[in-house]
């Protein structure tokens, strides 16, 4: 008894768990950039940047290396694109998201990105809180986008007559509660589970869950196809 005793009193205590981090790498010519950017990500206790590169000839060999789950990806680098990249990196099984980064927000490189493979679209202007929040959204399978973003893919997305698709809008747009218009109206507007979930005094697992009744009455696919009728049926006038 005095043996497990004296075992008792000098173990070690057991180290504390944590979650495990989002391994990140960064992807800018930019070398200060660059490093800005990782520096902002590092201020967070969730996000881990593995690495950071400065060009897309990099990117492969720093995925292979480092595993990440999201790549912060520059579009225009000198000697292999953004765009590129994202293409080569959507055809490995278990790729990482990818959320493309810019100087600026065209409607043409809006849905490049977006075709290449690209889950999410920001600008490198954008509010340090919003890239720290886009990176989260992406790795837990949401599609972050800039709210300029947005507009772009609502003007593009979609067949049909302007009357006609304003009119199915609206019409979908009644079958939703007040907290679930509320979630639309701010999908529509680019922003993110997190920012909707701040703006909305609510938690983010409400907002998934009024996102996927949103996606369920309106039959849509995605993220995407929500904020596309969200702008159509006006909600994003809306608070």
């Amino acid at each position: 008894m005095a043996g497990a005793a004296v075992l008792t009193l000098f173990a070690m205590p057991s180290a504390p768990s944590h979650p495990p981090r989002t391994r990140v790498l960064v992807v800018d010519d930019d070398q200060l950039l660059c490093a800005g950017l990782a520096a902002i990500l590092r201020t967070t206790d969730d996000l881990e940047v593995v690495a950071a590169v400065h060009d897309g000839d990099q990117v492969l060999g720093a995925v292979d290396a480092h595993r990440p789950e999201v790549v912060l990806l520059d579009i225009r680098m000198p000697r292999l694109d953004g765009i590129s990249v994202a293409r080569l990196l959507a055809t490995r099984p278990g790729a990482p998201r990818v959320v493309m980064m810019t100087t600026f927000d065209s409607e043409d490189t809006v849905l490049q990105a977006l075709s290449a493979g690209a889950v999410g679209f920001l600008l490198k202007t954008a509010d340090p809180r919003h890239i720290i929040d886009a990176v989260r959204s992406a790795a837990v399978g949401d599609s972050p986008l800039s709210p300029a973003s947005a507009r772009s893919l609502v003007r593009l997305v979609g067949p049909g007559s302007r009357a006609e698709l304003l009119a199915e809008a609206g019409r979908r747009a009644e079958l939703l509660t007040e907290r679930e218009r509320g979630v639309a109206a701010r999908v529509g507007r680019g922003l993110t589970n997190t920012q909707i979930a701040r703006e909305m005094h609510v938690g983010e697992a409400t907002v998934k869950s009024h996102l996927a009744e949103v996606q369920r009455k309106w039959g849509c696919a995605n993220r995407t196809q929500v904020a596309v009728l969200a702008d159509r049926a006006g909600l994003t006038q809306e608070g």
